[in-house]
């Protein structure tokens, strides 16, 4: 008997208010709820208001300027090589890193850029490419990633968020998961 009427009281009280009621009228309801915070001011004026902090930007360096040495522990490179700067490759995974930027600024990572084989910089000693090439460095100094094509900013976001630090500067501790 409990159940009957328990589904009868659910099933009334789905049906909502009767359809012949006519609709509320705009000054009946209530303007703000009283009960609620007050909304937050959308443009202000005052002089001392804290400005927001501008979102990270990637860094973009050229690689004769900057050595592996000077990111280790501190930033993850994401080295790009080409034979020129007129690479199609090239080109095209530098849009893709400009459109990308802030992901990867969240993600401590700073973009390297060598197009040029004749200057023979730290990075091609150490990296050894041929032709167009990218290649993800974790803050441990060791190579993780090697890629013979362009690579969207997103893939390269994934897969720096599965690296072991990675993981424990987010907090999700344990890799044996």
């Amino acid at each position: 008997m409990k159940f009957k009427f328990l589904f009868f009281v659910m099933a009334l009280s789905a049906m909502g208010p009767g359809r012949d009621a006519p609709p509320p009228d705009a000054d009946s309801v209530p303007r703000s709820n009283p009960a609620r915070l007050p909304p937050i001011a959308q443009s202000s004026t005052e002089p001392n208001d804290p400005v927001l902090p501008a979102a990270p930007e990637a860094s973009f360096l050229d690689a004769a300027d900057v050595a592996p040495d000077d990111f280790l522990w501190k930033q993850r490179p994401v080295v790009v090589f080409a034979e020129t700067p007129g690479d199609p490759a090239f080109v095209e995974q530098l849009e893709a890193l400009e459109r990308g930027a802030v992901a990867l600024a969240a993600r401590d990572a700073v973009v390297i850029l060598d197009t040029d084989p004749a200057a023979d910089s730290i990075w091609r000693q150490r990296l050894h490419p041929r032709g167009f090439s990218l290649v993800l460095i974790d803050k441990d100094g060791q190579i993780k990633i090697r890629r013979p094509s362009p690579w969207d900013v997103r893939e390269i976001g994934r897969a720096i968020d599965r690296l072991p630090l990675r993981r424990q500067e987010i907090g999700r501790g344990s890799t044996l998961r």
